[in-house]
């Protein structure tokens, strides 16, 4: 029986050269793959139901919490999002071989930037299986292979979507190594993928911080991390109470384990006296509980208890949050400077001059005037899918979609121009 390090380079060995069969396929040929794996996936629902079951069973047994068995569970309605998200992707232009921009040099030379594949991406995630369906569909588009390493929890969903994607491939004309899921679940098999540079252009890693951070410090290949997220509402003195309130509201209870959840609300000292009551008024209907500043600690009547320095920054994935006031909107910059994840940032104000500064200075991935923290989403900004949000600037910053999953190359057109 081989070890464990073979079957990985076996797997890094056989992504690469898949990668080249993807790289140079038909965009139609592609599309015809992503339709017929939407097909597969409503025809094969409830056999992903009841692999999902299992996990969700073991996930009880061994007292995960809440958030995460929220963030591993199959409905009905999320594999018709991925079915979907199939179809979504198939109907966009394809990237490969596009031309981002041409010039002409002075001695005739034309010189362009053309669209090409990363390559193999390896995708290491935690919890959501559906991040299955959507890192091989937008790989798959992309032009690249991707070699999937799910976490424990998710096991059997995984290990059946990727047989799913598998069989999508081989019916269109495809081999199989273009998507393949690594089965063993021990850390160990992460740092093997680590050590694989001469196949794996790009690692992905997609969960908890400590995750990310040891697999940014073994891999020899670039990593675009997809770290926490700490996303702050700087409630501005000229803010629309109502709004601002459901967009709290909506923001921290939707879905409080997701890493685009709101963390923290800043509120600016002109408005908190009146603000803030209507705040917990709101909150309350889903008790969530505020760690409070010293001078907003008052204005609560029930929800607050006083603010401890490990909970500024803090990813709470519950129904917990940070308040504080602030006197200023460079206060409110400052703090998002020091304790933000670099994830997702709001502001909420009718100051146009505000909200301009806000969306230049605020060092986040997405930014927004006015609106909740959970946009910050492939399939909500009108990518169709994601395969994470970056909260790394090299080389993409954001949530990555189709166009995020490829690069530039030069391409030159000559008429026998030699270099003086």
């Amino acid at each position: 029986m081989e070890n464990l390090s073979t079957q990985i380079y076996k797997i890094a060995q056989n992504a690469k050269q898949a990668s080249r069969e993807i790289a140079k396929a038909s965009p139609e040929l592609k599309n015809t793959a992503l339709t017929a794996l939407a097909q597969i996936l409503i025809e094969k629902k409830q056999e992903i139901l009841a692999a999902n079951a299992l996990d969700i069973a073991k996930a009880k047994e061994n007292n995960l919490s809440l958030p995460k068995i929220d963030r591993l569970t199959l409905t009905e309605k999320i594999i018709q999002g991925m079915a979907d998200a199939c179809i979504f992707i198939a109907q966009r232009p394809d990237p490969i071989g596009a031309m981002d921009k041409q010039w002409q040099i002075p001695n005739g030379l034309l010189v362009g930037k053309m669209r090409v594949p990363l390559g193999v991406i390896a995708m290491i995630y935690e919890s959501r299986p559906n991040v299955t369906i959507d890192a091989a569909i937008l790989c798959l588009k992309a032009g690249n292979a991707v070699i999937l390493r799910g976490g424990s929890e998710a096991y059997n969903s995984n290990i059946l979507l990727t047989k799913l994607i598998q069989e999508a491939l081989t019916k269109n004309g495809f081999c199989k190594e273009i998507v393949q899921c690594i089965e063993n679940t021990e850390h160990e098999s992460i740092y093997e993928l680590c050590k694989l540079s001469q196949f794996i252009d790009v690692m992905i890693p997609r969960g908890g911080e400590k995750m990310v951070q040891s697999i940014a410090s073994h891999a020899t290949m670039p990593v675009l991390k997809h770290d926490k997220g700490v996303p702050h509402l700087f409630a501005d003195e000229s803010a629309d109470f109502a709004k601002t309130v459901e967009i709290i509201f909506n923001a921290k209870t939707q879905r409080t384990g997701v890493c685009n959840a709101l963390e923290g609300v800043l509120v600016h000292s002109a408005i908190a006296e009146k603000f803030i009551p209507l705040l917990e008024e709101k909150l309350a209907e889903k008790n969530v509980e505020i760690f409070a500043c010293e001078k907003s600690l008052p204005l609560f009547k029930k929800l607050a208890k006083p603010i401890q320095e490990e909970h500024k920054g803090k990813e709470f994935g519950a129904l917990q949050m940070v308040c504080l006031i602030v006197n200023s909107l460079d206060e409110a910059l400052d703090y998002i400077h020091k304790y933000g994840s670099h994830h997702t940032e709001v502001i909420c104000t009718n100051n146009y001059e505000h909200a301009q500064r806000f969306l230049r200075e605020a060092d986040a991935a997405m930014v927004a005037v006015n609106a909740s923290s959970r946009f910050n989403d492939g399939g909500e900004l009108g990518l169709g899918a994601e395969i994470g949000i970056s909260t790394t600037k090299m080389h993409a910053y954001g949530p990555m979609g189709v166009e995020e999953l490829t690069t530039t190359k030069f391409v030159v057109y000559g008429n026998g121009q030699i270099r003086k």
